[in-house]
């Protein structure tokens, strides 16, 4: 009997160990304030700053940033909001907005987007001759606080313009193809809807090319070209459905065709 008491006290204390080595395992959440770092780049590289192009779409993009708390996680959501707050950005206006962004519970880091829409640019000149800047920096709350010097703003240059690829109306040599060939007479308004509907930038046209698109050397193969621009005809007439008024060259005022 005295063997059997023994034997169950010995239980009870192996399992109160147990419950407490569990409870000790368990994370305990800093939920106090923090400091919020963010960042243009990867985590390896911050960026000083970054551009966006208003020529590179027609309707809504975003540019992606980096946001990391210096502490520990939280046990509930945190939001936090960044405001644009210097820079000569008063053509920009309404072109571009922020929302407010949460630090799921549990976690300390995570990328957000700026939104930027081209089609509600008040001029659609804006920085084509000269580029423009935004600031942004963090809205300190009863969160988080501001994070080291080198990430607490976030600078991005803006810029409306498009270099006419060399080889749109003539190739350079064999065996390269203009752009011309395939997509017509150039225009930036096209180029812009070429680029936002194939991603593809002063790209190559290359008759002898065995891949439809090489990225090491930015070529595209004439059998790929072809399906593109079938692909932007499509894009095309979906466009002109949808808007109150087709596509249309801003130099000689007439509608984009393929």
């Amino acid at each position: 009997m005295k063997k059997m008491k023994y034997k169950i006290w010995v239980l009870a204390l192996l399992l109160a160990g147990l419950t407490g080595c569990s409870k000790n395992e368990m994370p305990v959440f800093d939920t106090g304030y923090s400091a919020l770092n963010i960042w243009f780049g990867n985590i390896a590289v911050a960026l000083d700053s970054v551009s966006y192009n208003y020529s590179y779409t027609l309707g809504e993009d975003s540019l992606m940033f980096n946001a990391r708390v210096t502490g520990l996680p939280s046990n509930k959501d945190r939001f936090f909001a960044i405001e644009a707050y210097s820079g000569n950005f008063a053509e920009a206006e309404g072109s571009f907005w922020t929302k407010e962004y949460c630090i799921k519970a549990g976690e300390t880091s995570a990328t957000f987007p700026i939104y930027f829409d081209t089609s509600k640019l008040k001029d659609d000149t804006s920085y084509s001759k000269t580029d423009g800047r935004i600031n942004f920096r963090m809205v300190e709350n009863s969160e988080f606080v501001e994070g080291v010097n080198k990430m607490r703003n976030l600078k991005v240059i803006l810029k409306n313009y498009l270099a006419k690829p060399v080889e749109w109306d003539v190739a350079i040599a064999p065996p390269y193809q203009a752009y011309s060939y395939y997509f017509g007479q150039y225009s930036r308004k096209k180029y812009s809807f070429m680029i936002q509907e194939t991603g593809l930038v002063d790209f190559r046209i290359s008759y002898t090319a065995s891949v439809s698109y090489d990225e090491a050397t930015n070529t595209i193969s004439s059998s790929y070209a072809t399906y593109l621009l079938s692909k932007l005809k499509q894009a095309l007439d979906v466009y002109n459905q949808t808007h109150d008024k087709p596509l249309t060259d801003e130099e000689s005022g007439s509608a984009v065709v393929f």
